[in-house]
């Protein structure tokens, strides 16, 4: 059998070499990391989570928590290292940030099909061949697959990530432990403001001093991750209606709704490093530290990481890749990950492992199986190379992207249970086939 050449050892690349050393296809996995980081990497782990530490929620009345299910049930590896070192965060899987990248690195550098070799590709190999590069991927690379797809337009936004805080440095006179509306347990530390103590930080956090990052723009920031200083540039009361609502949350001193509401989530298994949801961000470290100490709880609060802002990078994959994240030219040359317009950690992962089973299948010289657009890994295949998409824009999971039900069924959240209940029984027969 062939050996594939793995470029980047990221959630995507390092689920791609996985699947395709346990189908007995040898692997040669190619990381410039630890010689070589990228601007928003700090360790030379595999799958490094360079943002939050959350995969974002378990319940199937959303479309991530479907993906994630439909992963386990495929035996992924990030799922499988992500659960043994999950953290507790209501109704969302959380993990350690660091424990799960260092099993993730044991467990590939472990498998008898896969070598790891430590340098920076420079050029786009000759197939079989999964780049999962990155949204970071280095200016050498980024230039060579630029180079490969000739005159492909490029595509950018700004992605942030938000600062970290020790546990001890919280005041929890001015906070405390709850998940909203009371769901799983009480896993958030919930910080209160109330009008006054609200409305200065926002008029502080609107006109603070920011880092200046090339080429940067309120509009070209990924929604998902868009900086909470650029939220509060919209409007006074965006924050209590985004990352600082107070609904479903109870202060336990008052008995009331707080009228705004900070929340902390668990960050590592020991629960002395807490992430400040929600409080992406580009404003100068100083400021940062000024202006989030005007939290009540956070007013002594020790920052271990500031947030910082870094420039993601896409292809515009409607125009060059197929629902298996493969060159429509030439199949035995696939990419995977944010850098093919997916967008989320579990997204990324589904896309390698997609991009690697279809990769298997083609090695034996048979046809792919096609997911379909009924499985949520199956419609972020289609979501990507759909050509009727005029302004593609990186795309989380989501139902709207999946294949209509084709019957009317009342009530949002019993809607999207009836399709992912569909998705797993669809998924159940794909796997009957599976290779």
């Amino acid at each position: 059998m062939n050996e594939v050449k793995v470029i980047g050892a990221g959630l995507a690349g390092c689920e791609a070499a996985w699947q395709l050393a346990q189908r007995g296809i040898p692997v040669r996995l190619y990381e410039m990391r630890p010689g070589k980081k990228s601007p928003a990497h700090h360790t030379g782990d595999f799958a490094e989570l360079v943002c939050s530490n959350s995969l974002r929620g378990d319940r199937l009345e959303n479309a991530v928590g479907l993906l994630k299910e439909e992963l386990r049930r495929l035996d992924s590896i990030i799922l499988a290292c992500a659960e043994a070192t999950r953290v507790e965060a209501g109704g969302a899987l959380a993990v350690d940030r660091y424990g799960f990248s260092s099993m993730v690195t044991e467990k590939i550098r472990n498998h008898p099909m896969i070598t790891v070799v430590e340098e920076e590709v420079t050029e786009v190999p000759q197939g079989p061949v999964i780049i999962a590069t990155g949204p970071l991927t280095s200016n050498a690379m980024s230039d060579a697959i630029h180079k490969y797809f000739g005159d492909a337009e490029y595509l950018n936004f700004f992605d942030a990530a938000a600062p970290l805080v020790t546990a001890e440095s919280i005041d929890m006179e001015c906070a405390w432990f709850a998940s909203r509306y009371d769901r799983g347990t009480a896993d958030y530390i919930n910080c209160a403001m109330n009008a006054e103590e609200y409305q200065a930080f926002v008029r502080e956090l609107t006109t603070a001093e920011e880092a200046e990052v090339h080429g940067f723009e309120d509009k070209k920031v990924f929604e998902g991750c868009m900086p909470v200083e650029v939220m509060a540039r919209r409007g006074v009361d965006t924050l209590r209606y985004g990352p600082l609502k107070p609904v479903g949350l109870t202060d336990p001193k008052t008995g009331k709704e707080p009228y705004a509401v900070v929340q902390l989530r668990r960050d590592n298994a020991a629960g002395s490093i807490y992430n400040i949801v929600g409080f992406q961000t580009h404003l100068k470290f100083p400021e940062q530290k000024r202006v989030f100490s005007m939290i009540p709880a956070l007013k002594n609060a020790e920052f271990v990481r500031y947030g910082v802002m870094h420039r993601n990078t896409f292809l515009h994959s409607p125009k060059l890749l197929d629902c298996f994240y493969a060159d429509r030219r030439d199949p035995m040359v696939a990419f995977a990950g944010q850098m093919t317009g997916v967008e989320g950690y579990v997204e990324s992962t589904a896309s390698g492992y997609l991009a690697a089973v279809a990769m298997a299948y083609k090695l034996r010289g048979e046809e792919p199986l096609d997911f379909t657009r009924q499985t949520a890994i199956g419609a972020l295949g289609h979501y990507i190379c759909d050509e009727s998409i005029v302004n593609f824009q990186p795309m989380n999971v989501n139902y709207g992207i999946m294949e209509p039900l084709g019957y009317r069924v009342k009530g949002k959240a019993n809607k999207n249970l009836a399709i992912a209940n569909r998705g797993l029984e669809v998924l159940e027969t794909i796997k009957e086939k599976l290779k």
